[in-house]
């Protein structure tokens, strides 16, 4: 199965690297909830009081993340009122692209880098990119702390002569922006069942060389130009893959 997304450009620009900011690990969750329909349009939000000693954090940072989702178009504020679910599906978020869920629906994504390789593209890759070169980052990916999924991503090296570990964001396509000013603005995904790979052993529930849910990714930049092909191995038993369309 063949499915295509895009995203808007947007110009949040942020130079926070490794794992995000408190109040936007916020933003995400709710975001992910309100896509996966566990927060309807037009619920009332709780009291941001309440809000702030549920997700144990002040109520300054509290207001971030709720103003994070008001720009986002996610959230409408009602003066004497409270805070207001508000759908948009144009929505732009830091893990737009990541769709994979928690069973029951949303989850928070975050990652665990394995290993970052500058090297020539095998004869097994796709075509992808001008150079024969590429990066390879292998990582972990989790859902509220929980292993999910075991991913590679190569990032033409005509993009990127060069990558800082030191700088790497929970998020990739978060650091190809900020520090790269690489904008992966369409993907397609291929959706299927693939082995484990031996690299990917003791990530996952699922040993090497069997069989589980498979995605095959191409990323477009903003110059229309193929620049990125990844692939992840996930466990259905922890995470499914969702694809919404309006």
């Amino acid at each position: 199965m063949v499915y295509q997304f895009r995203m808007n450009r947007v110009s949040d620009r942020n130079d926070n690297s490794g794992k995000l900011p408190v109040y936007l690990q916020i933003a995400e969750q709710l975001s992910r909830k309100i896509s996966a329909g566990l927060l309807a349009e037009g619920q009332r939000l709780p009291a941001e009081r309440q809000m702030a000693k549920d997700y144990n954090v002040t109520v300054r940072t509290l207001r971030k993340s709720l103003a994070r989702l008001t720009e986002t178009g996610l959230l409408t504020r009602k003066q004497g009122s409270g805070n207001y679910i508000q759908k948009n599906e144009n929505a732009d978020s830091i893990y737009s692209f990541f769709r994979l869920e928690r069973p029951q629906g949303g989850g928070l994504p975050s990652a665990n880098m394995v290993r970052v390789d500058s090297l020539k593209k095998p004869e097994d890759l796709p075509d992808f990119g001008s150079s024969s070169f590429a990066h390879r980052f292998r990582r972990q990916r989790l859902l509220d702390g929980l292993p999910v999924a075991a991913e590679e991503i190569w990032l033409d090296q005509s993009s990127a002569a060069k990558v800082n570990k030191a700088q790497f964001s929970q998020s990739l396509y978060k650091y190809y922006k900020d520090r790269l000013d690489v904008w992966i603005v369409r993907v397609e995904d291929w959706v299927g069942l693939s082995e484990v790979p031996q690299w990917a052993d003791g990530l996952l529930a699922i040993a090497p060389g069997i069989r589980c849910g498979f995605i095959e990714r191409y990323g477009w930049s903003e110059e229309n130009k193929k620049v990125e092909y990844s692939r992840t191995w996930y466990d259905a038993d922890a995470a499914r893959y969702v694809s919404r369309f309006k």
